[in-house]
């Protein structure tokens, strides 16, 4: 399908960039007209005390992590000997910014006797349409027609006429007969039934006539044209966590969760200040200035919320036949991580 010419759309007020299709990229939107708040200092979380874990609940997380290995044998988790235990604890930060962005895109449908309004009044701004937000934190999408700016114009594809040349037959009306390939006959004399002898035979996508009902106005001739707002509300996320001295790899983590320390959500918040990890308010620092620097210029920020959750990390030696072993027990879920389990084979279920 062509697409439409751009005389067919009317110059707008406040929506001059607006193309059919969209691609015109997000608005911005108007300077907030409160001032932003002042930061306060914010609390410094209270000094948590993780308890380590015990033997028999490192034990059996060994147990069932091995229990889920076909090919571990389990004879390190009965006959190994667990010979020191270490709690290391590591924190996650999370910064999330839910906001509104506002794309507009011209847009056209059959006119059926719609209500014709632009320029009766004029055009309210992009930002100034009401749209009905969803909860906090929920992705949405809403599409909403732009008041006065409904145009009606000729069908630029059949330019007016409800119909277009059909693509089967090119508009001729019909075609090549699929009896006799054109020549009439069928054996040497016998004339061909299926066209009366005439090579050709009518098309059965347009009966004949050389057109069909143009699809973009549906046979109507005209289309309404006007503008859609599309309002989008979406989740920006990002995560650091602390590095920690324990050996586990960080990707690990991303796995499990932890014991949440702190949460703060506020329309806008301010970095964590007084955290005892320095790097995790250093992280902060930088993802509400990233935040911001990303995301105002083309979106309204509604709220955003930081946490910070202790990840505890238990590093377990154990001895099996005289050597020394390593296994890490992770997280909420008691995860667990042994990267060289000392007794696998491949072979059988043991």
């Amino acid at each position: 399908m062509h697409g439409p010419p751009a005389n067919m759309f009317d110059t707008v007020p406040g929506y001059e960039g607006t193309v059919a299709g969209g691609g015109g990229g997000y608005l911005p939107p108007p300077m907030p007209s409160v001032p932003m708040p002042v930061p306060e200092q914010a609390p410094s979380p209270p000094d948590w005390h993780i308890p380590s874990i015990s033997e028999d609940r490192a034990r059996q997380a060994f147990a069932t992590y091995v229990s889920s290995k076909c090919c571990y044998s389990s004879a390190p988790v009965r006959e190994g000997v667990i010979t020191n235990m270490e709690s290391f604890n590591t924190y996650r930060y999370r910064l999330e910014t839910f906001m509104e962005s506002r794309s507009t895109e011209w847009s056209q449908e059959p006119y059926t006797g719609q209500p014709v309004d632009a320029g009766v009044q004029p055009t309210p701004g992009p930002w100034q349409i009401a749209a009905q937000p969803p909860a906090f934190f929920q992705e949405h999408k809403q599409t909403i027609k732009v008041p006065y700016t409904s145009s009606v114009k000729n069908c630029h594809v059949c330019l007016g006429m409800g119909k277009t040349p059909c693509t089967t037959c090119a508009g001729a009306g019909n075609k090549v007969c699929r009896v006799c390939n054109g020549s009439g006959y069928r054996h040497s004399d016998d004339r061909c039934t299926h066209c009366n002898g005439r090579g050709r035979e009518n098309c059965s996508s347009c009966s004949g006539s050389g057109s069909c009902r143009c699809d973009t106005c549906r046979g109507k001739r005209q289309l309404l044209v006007f503008i859609n707002l599309n309002v989008k509300w979406s989740i920006e996320k990002d995560e650091f966590v602390a590095q920690d001295s324990s050996g586990l790899r960080g990707q690990k983590l991303e796995e499990v969760s932890g014991k949440e320390l702190f949460k703060d959500a506020q329309n806008m918040v301010y970095p964590v200040r007084g955290f005892p990890d320095v790097s995790v308010a250093q992280a902060s620092e930088r993802f509400v200035r990233d935040h911001q620097v990303k995301y105002a210029q083309k979106s309204r920020m509604l709220q955003q919320r930081q946490t910070i959750e202790l990840i505890a990390i238990t590093k377990v030696n154990y001895m099996w036949k005289g050597k020394p072993n390593v296994y890490y027990v992770y997280g909420n879920e008691f995860k667990v991580n042994a990267d060289d389990y000392p007794a696998t084979c491949c072979c059988s279920v043991m």
